[in-house]
């Protein structure tokens, strides 16, 4: 009976979706709110469908987020295609680096002394608020990878990013609270949860991107073989990454983060290496059609235009076989992320009953937005080429959830104290539910306004 009501619940949640979707587009706040909500009312709060705990179910919840934000950070590297030498990165590098390790810096503060934590303590609640969101940041995030826009690649690489450079802060907090080994003098965390994990995490996922998409395409295009199921080449790469990363002690978020860009970053020069020679022969007619779609937007196959015999044409061309495949790619994943988003955001409204919303101290959650987030950004990009108006919107547009769940549980599931975890568990969840409210509200019209100004100032050069 219980499922059969779980069922029920999803498939018409996910109807509703699907028929309102363009209705939901146009309204004035995120879609990720009105999943909060629904996941509000199913708890104790209203309809009592469900009663999630943190504590209770951790393990549950780390696997289901831990899910989601492999997906996000794969989709996320897809959608970058600069190479890294290109100076886009540079911002996102200060965000992921700088600006986090001050914002865990002034959270450490804030914790000691508003919430009463040990250094260990406030340490690790800095790992797990410091990382911005690559789940449901997507309003604000490179929407393709044509999309050159400083602002949305400096906030779409540091969700990519900094949900990996987060691990070390994790980890040193647990280990100053006994939970986790650091050495003497903290001398094995550096070894290993720094200078080894973040590099070998990145080199890792970088090499199967980079093999992986190469071998594709030469199997594609020499053998004609190995077409189709794109599906299984995103999941497959993925679950490489990420299993290599773990069994190397390296963190396998940057390595899934370094695996999408990297296979990006093959189909970036695949493609601009074949622009140069001649085609061997004739595209198909309707390959034809499809092919500029492919390169630069929502491809016409994915809407069933395509017959089988013409994708196949496509994903072998020589020309276009590189585009196709990273594109096919793109859109499983983004398909994956949007449903991760609905199931995971929808589990944080079922959990908001069960925080003690007396100890939750709102002073800290208004200084986690109005002050940490802009003053990190400020510092960490001092002296950058961006505009004022770009940093203030950084500056805000530090939305806070899947990750911080994910690393939440993760702390619960290494044995801490039931009192920290009380407070961990409350401050969490309260920033996590602040921010998906206060950024859904401000998203739309935010972004709408920079939008019409950055057309007028290309209008006016």
């Amino acid at each position: 009976m219980e499922d059969g009501l779980w069922l029920t619940l999803g498939g018409a949640l996910l109807l509703a979706m699907s028929l309102g979707s363009s209705y939901l587009s146009r309204l004035p706040f995120s879609s990720a709110m009105l999943y909060l909500a629904i996941g509000a009312a199913l708890s104790p709060w209203w309809l009592a469908v469900t009663a999630v705990n943190a504590e209770m179910h951790s393990t549950a919840l780390e696997s289901l987020a831990e899910m989601v934000v492999l997906i996000s950070l794969f989709t996320s590297g897809l959608k970058l295609c600069p190479g890294l030498r290109d100076r886009r990165w540079m911002p996102s590098l200060r965000l992921a680096v700088v600006s986090m390790l001050i914002t865990v810096a002034l959270v450490v503060v804030a914790g000691v002394t508003l919430l009463g934590l040990s250094l260990g303590a406030a340490i690790l609640l800095g790992g797990i608020l410091a990382p911005t969101d690559p789940v449901l940041a997507s309003e604000v995030q490179v929407a393709e990878p044509t999309d050159r826009d400083q602002l949305r690649f400096a906030l779409t690489a540091e969700g990519g990013l900094n949900d990996g450079t987060a691990f070390p802060i994790v980890m040193l907090g647990l280990g100053l609270m006994g939970l986790h080994e650091i050495g003497a003098m903290g001398w094995r965390w550096l070894a290993i949860d720094v200078l080894w994990a973040v590099p070998a995490g990145i080199f890792i996922g970088a090499a199967l991107g980079t093999g992986v998409g190469k071998l594709v395409l030469y199997i594609r295009r020499t053998h004609k073989e190995a077409v189709g199921l794109d599906n299984f080449l995103a999941v497959g790469l993925i679950a490489a990454a990420y299993g290599a990363a773990l069994m190397l002690h390296a963190y396998g978020f940057l390595a899934v983060f370094a695996a999408g860009a990297a296979l990006r970053r093959v189909e970036q020069i695949q493609t601009a290496a074949s622009a140069l020679v001649p085609n061997p022969g004739p595209a198909p007619t309707q390959s034809n059609i499809a092919t500029l779609e492919i390169e630069n937007g929502p491809s016409i196959s994915d809407r069933g235009i395509l017959d089988s015999a013409h994708k196949e044409e496509l994903a072998t061309d020589a020309k276009h076989a590189s585009a196709y495949m990273a594109h096919a790619v793109l859109s499983f994943n983004e398909q994956l992320e949007r449903i991760g988003e609905v199931i995971v955001v929808i589990v944080i409204g079922m959990l908001l009953w069960s925080v003690d919303w007396r100890d939750v101290s709102w002073i800290f959650v208004g200084l986690m937005f109005l002050v940490f987030r802009p003053i990190a950004v400020a510092l960490g990009l001092a002296g950058s080429r961006m505009s004022k108006n770009q940093k203030l919107l950084i500056g805000w547009f530090g939305i806070r959830g899947v990750g911080s769940l994910f690393y939440l549980m993760y702390a619960i599931n290494q044995d801490l104290p039931a009192a920290v975890a009380n407070t961990l568990v409350a401050t969490t969840l309260s920033v996590v539910a602040a921010s998906i409210v206060l950024h859904g509200v401000s998203v739309t019209g935010l972004m709408d306004r920079y939008r019409a100004r950055q057309a007028g100032r290309a209008r006016v050069k």
